[in-house]
């Protein structure tokens, strides 16, 4: 028996099922040499008159091989996901100092710049609309951008407001609307804003992209990189 039992293994072992004893292995997890060894201590102990059927022996060799392989797949997918991290945060930091233009209702404008966006109309309409305002509410200026067809459609606001003086620079909050059959319907604004930082994501969670208008928006929701 003991002769049978070391051939079992000398086979096991040109099959790929052994192990090298240099191999560093966590001593609470099962690996192929204490398998190895609980199948040999099992045909050891077995009923002489009721021996392990050849079926029974492969199927149990088939089950383990498929255990490692699933933990070998793991592996490889766990070192993917890393390499697919190290790669977006790479692209990521390459916004730092960027333009993007991302869902807001608040836009930002810059000393002696423009505070630009657009709206996705869903529609055609006879007039879009954009009104800025101030923290208080109070309207600074609105643009009457006429008619507009379906479609992506941009603004910019110079900073005047309507009584013609320049409005501080700072952060002002948009909103548009375009007339429709049953009265004006409010959409949403997309504004510009440049990237300050990024802030990588764990668990699962998209990258977070810290604006210099004080906004933190996920990659994800970037609509366009200037």
């Amino acid at each position: 028996m003991n002769k049978i039992n070391n051939d079992l293994a000398g086979s096991l072992a040109s099959l790929g099922l052994g192990q090298s004893a240099e191999q560093a292995k966590d001593p609470n997890q099962l690996g192929q040499n204490e398998f190895l060894k609980l199948m040999i201590t099992q045909l050891n102990n077995q009923d002489p008159f009721k021996p392990m059927e050849n079926g029974d022996f492969i199927a149990q060799m088939a089950q383990f091989s498929a255990v490692t392989g699933l933990s070998d797949l793991q592996q490889s997918f766990d070192k993917l996901a890393t390499s697919m991290q190290s790669n977006q945060a790479l692209q990521a930091s390459s916004l730092v100092g960027r333009s993007v233009l991302v869902p807001s209702a608040v836009g930002t404008l810059p000393a002696g710049g423009t505070l630009s966006g657009l709206v996705d109309l869903p529609d055609s309409s006879s007039n879009l609309r954009i009104t800025v305002q101030d923290g208080a509410g109070q309207v600074l200026r609105q643009l009457e951008l006429g008619p507009q067809a379906a479609g992506e459609a941009f603004f910019s606001w110079d900073g005047i407001t309507t009584k013609g003086l320049p409005a501080d620079p700072g952060r002002y909050y948009i909103s548009a609307e375009v007339s429709g059959e049953n009265g004006p319907e409010a959409l949403e604004t997309l504004v510009s804003a440049a990237v300050d930082s990024v802030t990588m994501g764990n668990n699962g969670r998209d990258m977070t992209l810290n604006l210099s208008d004080g906004n933190s928006v996920d990659l994800s929701s970037v609509r366009a990189i200037k």
